[in-house]
């Protein structure tokens, strides 16, 4: 895990690999709380007997926004960001899907620093954030997570 206790040391991973988070074992049951917290109760996700017989996958999947909700429990997992006053999510550009996670995958985190402007006192990291499905060649998604870091120092 990387510390970085200010601007500077988090500049000098400029176009660096940050590093990879442990992975996380998607489960049918953090797929059904999900389910209930957004009210989104497709049975792509919620029934795994439909899915594994009516499904394209033959098992349910994660929705595609819990592998996203999992960027800042994976992320503090590569990073250990201190001396903070606030920070904030910001945004997420160039996002996109690349296959879906079936139930029971592990998933992982990979982050680079793409980007880091310091505006007047607030840190602005881009982060190149891809969520590898563990024994798969192609990610679950590929995006640049962004950051606003109030740093105390």
């Amino acid at each position: 895990m990387q510390i970085i206790r200010n601007f500077n040391e988090f500049e000098s991973f400029l176009g660096k690999e940050l590093g990879v988070s442990e992975a996380h074992k998607i489960t049918q049951e953090q797929i059904g709380q999900f389910a209930d917290a957004t009210l989104d109760h497709q049975w792509i996700h919620t029934d795994p007997e439909r899915a594994a017989n009516e499904g394209p996958f033959k098992a349910t999947i994660a929705h595609g926004y819990l592998t996203l909700s999992l960027i800042p429990y994976l992320w503090k997992q590569v990073v250990d960001v201190q001396n903070l006053k606030m920070e904030i999510n910001y945004g997420i550009d160039n996002l996109k899907f690349g296959q879906p996670v079936l139930v029971d995958s592990e998933v992982r985190l990979r982050a680079t620093l793409v980007s880091i402007v310091n505006l007047r006192g607030v840190c602005k990291a881009t982060i190149g954030a891809e969520l590898e499905i563990v024994g798969q060649a192609k990610p679950a998604f590929k995006g640049d997570v962004v950051f606003l870091y109030h740093f105390t120092e």
